[in-house]
């Protein structure tokens, strides 16, 4: 059997084609054998009020392409043009690994590993942010 393996913690939450699962008291594993299906881990989740830095919009495109909330298509290209612009801020050699990473992740369709990606760069972010703010 192919497809996708989730490891959920006890109470974890996914949010899988629409619908929010809930894990029970123990760890489990679910497998998921529809292909394409639409899936995002809530622990994982940026809520909309959360959107206030440029690496957060990378995220949440991303997100809404995972939830189905976005047209993968057309939200790719915006996913990609903002990995442009992130990396103009981040030079680091080791953001650009994670910024290369994401952007072989999301062109090739995988945006679960483009998000998770992405998501290294966040506490980065806070520390540039907060220290140009000083």
């Amino acid at each position: 059997m192919t497809g996708l393996v989730l490891k959920l913690g006890p109470k974890e939450r996914v949010l899988i084609n629409g619908v929010v699962v809930e894990n029970g008291d123990r760890r489990g594993r679910v497998s998921i054998i529809t292909p394409n299906a639409k899936i995002l881990r809530l622990k994982d989740a940026i809520h909309p009020d959360q959107v206030t830095t440029p690496v957060r919009r990378v995220c949440y495109i991303l997100q809404l392409i995972l939830s189905g909330d976005a047209c993968a298509e057309e939200a790719k290209h915006q996913v990609l043009r903002g990995i442009e612009q992130l990396s103009q801020a981040f030079w680091d050699v080791d953001s650009r690994r994670v910024l290369d990473a994401a952007t072989d992740s999301v062109i090739s369709g995988r945006y679960y590993l483009g998000l998770k990606s992405l998501r290294l760069l966040l506490a980065r972010e806070a520390r540039l942010l907060n220290a140009s703010a000083e």
